[in-house]
């Protein structure tokens, strides 16, 4: 999708999602984007999209590292519940709860006892999340293993994007197909009533953030909130220029 028609789409699409943050402060409501998908699927990308127009104190982001020496020794689900969201909060988790059915799984991190026990627990633990009132959304950003290697080899070619790849990330290049069994079972043991799945295509990723807030638009209630009134009276002066010294801005050095 070129840039152009991705802009022209998103700007209506981004007033939305201010309106859907003035209605979450005013009604109080509590919201959970869960963002999983594939290494280079756009998690990062589609969350930005989603949370660039929003005021940052009422909108987080939540991308936890490998758990602490002390947090591995915790209830699973222990350093998640913390970063849950107050009223009028808005929580975005880049990666999530859902580590243990993915990575963790697929590379060893944990045993199959501690896998099939974290897939027991967890339609038990988002419904205490959505019976409490917070409004839980799980999406699986999909990738094509074709669009994935592109991907990884752009970024191990770019000194501005090196930083996202790591070992990890190699190794699970050789279990793209144990990915996809480890996501067939938590499919089959996590997506309910309550807390149901999304699946959304991100091999094109400008459609893929699209047709992800779209859902997630949709799926909300009405979030009509007429906006504050405020009026912006003339200052009475003329305005007042700085009056001590400042560095000056880098010279244009376009021809």
């Amino acid at each position: 999708m070129k840039r152009k028609d991705y802009e022209e789409v998103l700007e209506p699409l981004e007033e939305e999602l201010v309106a859907m943050a003035r209605w979450a402060r005013v009604t109080g409501a509590r919201i959970v984007v869960v963002f999983e998908g594939r290494d280079t699927a756009g998690k990062g990308g589609a969350i930005k999209a989603v949370r660039e127009r929003i005021n940052p104190r009422q909108c987080h982001t939540v991308a936890l590292s490998k758990p602490s020496e002390e947090e591995s020794t915790q209830w699973y689900f222990q350093r998640y519940v913390k970063h849950l969201p107050s009223a009028g909060q808005i929580v975005l988790l880049d990666r999530s709860w859902y580590n243990r059915a993915g990575v963790e799984s697929v590379m060893g991190f944990a045993s199959d006892e501690q896998v099939t026990q974290f897939l027991k627990q967890t339609p038990a633990f988002e419904k205490m999340l959505t019976d409490d009132g917070i409004l839980l959304f799980k999406y699986w950003l999909t990738t094509d293993q074709e669009q994935q290697e592109e991907r990884l080899a752009e970024r191990l070619d770019d000194p501005l994007k090196r930083w996202k790849l790591s070992p990890i990330d190699l190794a699970a290049r050789e279990q793209y197909e144990a990915y996809t069994k480890a996501r067939a079972r938590m499919l089959e043991a996590t997506h309910t009533d309550h807390a149901p799945w999304t699946l959304v295509d991100f091999n094109d990723q400008k459609q893929g953030r699209l047709t992800l807030i779209r859902d997630l638009l949709d799926r909300l209630p009405d979030t009509h909130c007429a906006p504050p009134e405020l009026e912006f009276p003339a200052l009475g002066h003329e305005p007042i220029a700085e009056d001590y010294r400042v560095l000056k801005p880098i010279p244009d050095y376009r021809p």
